[in-house]
């Protein structure tokens, strides 16, 4: 089985980058900027909590390594991550590690211990003397706050300021203001040395809270990035007894692998020595180990729990089953909501708007402000400085640029520890419109494991003989038609060999055609049959298919599926929750009412006898009557309907065409996952908004506070040091409230 974006390989590719140096909303409009700009690039869309970039690009015009290497000759650098190579997330930010916290604190305490001097047992006049302000500042700016003060400053030059251009221009700002004060004390202004030291500690802490909240919020990514082994026992032979430990990234196709008891399998394959249990339950939701022997495939991520056995590498790295779910994973993270695209364009402008602000204040509270309110200006000549740098630094971009990402991050992350992968933030939000459900009958809400019921015979030609040229006919179809006369065929117990067959045509959904041993067969329904000149009598029959010699009908053979167990329970909540629900099929509209019966959907909500498009131009219609279709299939026939749906669900048990057409795919082939992937889609969407809503009204109401507007209302105003505070805290919040969603079931 395979899952892979929805881009055309003939015209398109994705890379994967992992980028450091992303800080603040500002940096990703920055960095996609730059991307876009690049010859050869599609599109590109950067993820700030994952430090991700994932590019379309077109192959005959550039490379990932070029797209690459003109990055990193920027102030980001990126690496990329190989087709082979376990996909892992960026480190931690530099600027909060431990160390650098660790100094900022300390000289935090310092800074702060003459303001309780008299608390302190003995004298201590270094405390008070401004020299020794002086120097705490000065190494607060050259050790922990070196690295804001050098991105952030290098972002202004760049004409790409950041959240660190707004913190260094406020440090440096009540630095370099109280120096002039210490230095000309005829100037008569205060020296505030204090407050560059509270504005680096405190941000630093606040990242550092920040840095381990959101370590919890990728715990599911993590868990999912764990299941890929780093190495991999390499055997050069099957006879072999000797085996290498080789890096992951090193394996390729037809390579032999020695799986111990106990370990994961480190790539797709099948089995060719030795027989054990394997636990698939992370991958397919099986909570018991299946028995596997030789011949038998495996799953990458899938663990060993029997004995030890040797492994045929047939797919490996992204490629195999668990890289092309973390792949999935990692762009729908990048994939953003329109919403957040409307964010991302005001962030990106964001810091203008806040130098705009602080300048703005400055003059204000330097120039007009003494004459309409003297007495809260009076021998304050500060004021209009210290209000202006408060606003640089209570800004928070951070808050708006995590708002969705954190949010998707967790959400995507948490639907894909249960086997659910959601497309993008783009599927969110479409997700919320949907008040109409459509279900595809055959494999999706029946099990799909059709088997032969009966067989009319219109000839003397004996079951055993219609079997053999229907399975000779059907031998490398997958349909589950198909399936079932290749199961029927087996059981006839016959060692014959199934025949060859020339000028092989399929009709999709309709029928099949070809030459065996000279003669013209087609199979197929009935009605098809009849409008290719075969003589069928008029029969009203459950799912079957009819095969005909030339012009003569030689037997019809009828099949049975089953309800899945959970299909009826999953409709009745759906139903419960408000949805509309119609079901489409291929079938005949006998077969489908005594099959479906159960679900207690009226005969008008049952369309049948249908073909691909005639599937595709239901859902058109009933969008364009402005309901809002949310189509949920597992066959090729279904990939049209899965596109043009608002939102398409497949089955991962489907084909891969209707898995790349879907915006949602249920890797664990459970009915009832829609009902939750459904609910996580809503509650992650909710926490979206919620954050949106916070990080908007925090600087709606944080801003104007800073620059001023408490003042004269109610003598309220914030210190730079206070402003960091705030600002800190914002972005932790956001954090926070989508951290809450690893406990949606």
């Amino acid at each position: 089985m395979s899952i892979s974006s929805r881009v055309d390989s003939h015209t398109a590719e994705l890379a994967i980058l992992r980028v450091s140096g992303l800080r603040c909303a500002g940096c990703v409009r920055s960095l996609e900027n730059q991307l876009k700009e690049q010859p050869g690039v599609d599109a590109a869309a950067v993820n700030l909590v994952t430090g991700t970039a994932v590019v379309t690009y077109s192959p005959t015009q550039t490379t990932p390594l070029a797209i690459v290497e003109s990055l990193n000759k920027g102030r980001f650098q990126a690496t990329l991550a190989e087709a082979n190579a376990p996909l892992e997330l960026p480190a931690s930010p530099e600027e909060a590690s431990l160390p650098r916290l660790g100094i900022a604190l300390v000289l935090l305490i310092l800074s702060s211990a003459a303001h309780g001097i008299d608390l302190l047992p003995g004298h201590w006049p270094m405390l008070e003397a401004m020299i020794w302000h002086w120097g705490l500042a000065t190494v607060a700016l050259l050790l922990p706050g070196w690295e804001i003060l050098r991105e952030g400053i290098i972002g202004l030059i760049q004409r790409c300021p950041n959240m660190n251009t707004l913190v260094a221009l406020g440090a440096l700002g009540a630095y370099l203001t109280s120096t002039v004060a210490w230095l000309w004390p005829a100037l008569g202004w205060e020296c505030f040395f204090d407050e560059p030291v509270m504005i680096l500690g405190l941000i630093l802490l606040g990242r550092s809270l920040e840095q381990r909240v959101r370590q919890q919020a990728q715990k599911d990514l993590r868990s999912l990035l764990a299941l890929q082994p780093p190495r991999a026992l390499w055997q050069p032979s099957l006879e072999s007894t000797d085996r290498w430990p080789i890096p992951v990234q090193q394996i390729q196709v037809g390579d032999w692998l020695w799986v111990a008891a106990g370990e994961p399998f480190p790539a797709d394959g099948t089995i060719v020595t030795g027989e054990t249990w394997v636990d698939e339950s992370l991958l397919t939701g099986e909570s018991l180990p299946v028995a596997k022997g030789v011949g038998d495939s495996v799953l990458a991520g899938s663990r060993n729990v029997g004995a030890a056995v040797t492994l045929r590498v047939e797919r490996c790295g992204r490629a195999s089953f668990l890289g092309q779910i973390l792949d999935l994973v990692v762009q729908a993270q990048n994939r953003k909501a329109p919403v957040q695209q409307m964010v991302d364009v005001v962030a990106g402008y964001f810091c203008y708007g806040v130098l705009g602000l602080a300048g703005v204040t400055l003059v204000f509270w330097g120039a007009i402000a003494p004459h309409l309110f003297p007495a809260l200006t009076y021998n304050t000549p500060l004021l209009s400085l210290k209000l202006s740098l408060s606003v640089l630094v209570i800004a928070c971009p951070c808050a708006l640029g995590l708002a969705t990402p954190i949010a998707l991050l967790v959400g995507t992350s948490r639907a894909a520890a249960k086997g659910l992968i959601i497309r993008g933030g783009d599927v969110l939000e479409r997700v919320q419109q949907v008040d109409t459900i459509i279900f595809d009958k055959t494999g999706t809400l029946t099990t799909g494991e059709l088997a032969v019921a009966e067989m009319n015979l219109y000839g003397h030609d004996s079951p055993e003989e219609v079997l053999y040229l229907l399975a000779s006919l059907e031998h490398k179809s997958h349909h589950p038609l198909a399936v079932a006369i290749q199961k029927a065929w087996a059981a006839t117990g016959q060692n014959r060999e199934l025949a060859t067959v020339t000028e092989s045509e399929t009709t999709l959904g309709l029928g099949i055609s070809g030459y065996i041993e000279g003669q013209y067969y087609r199979a197929g329904r009935l009605d098809w049959l009849r409008t290719q000149g075969v003589d069928c009598p008029s029969l009203e029959l459950e799912t079957h298919v009819a095969l005909a010699c030339d012009r003569r009908l030689m037997a019809v053979v009828t099949f049975r599926d089953r309800l899945r167990p959970e299909a009826v329970s999953t409709v009745q909540a759906l139903k419960a929750q408000g949805y509309e629900i119609h079901v489409l099929t291929g079938d005949t509209a006998r077969a489908t009412q005594q099959l479906l019966g159960p679900l207690g959907l009226p005969p008008t909500h049952l369309h049948t006898d249908l073909q691909p498009h005639q599937k595709l131009a239901l859902i058109e219609g009933w969008q364009t009557q402005g309901k809002a279709v949310a189509m949920v299939g597992d066959g090729m026939n279904d990939a049209p309907a899965l596109t043009a749906a608002q939102v398409g669900i497949s089955l991962g048990t489907g084909t891969e065409v209707a898995m790349e057409a879907a915006d949602i795919i249920l890797t664990r082939n459970h009915l009832e996952d829609v009902l939750t992937v459904l609910a996580l889609s809503r509650a992650t969407f909710r926490k979206i908004q919620q954050n949106l809503l916070w990080a908007v009204a925090y600087n709606i109401v944080g801003l104007p506070l800073a620059a001023g507007v408490g003042l004269p209302l109610w003598g309220l105003s914030l210190t730079p040091g206070i402003a960091a505070a705030c600002m800190a805290t914002s972005s932790i919040a956001v954090v926070l409230n989508s951290l809450s969603l690893r406990r949606a079931n």
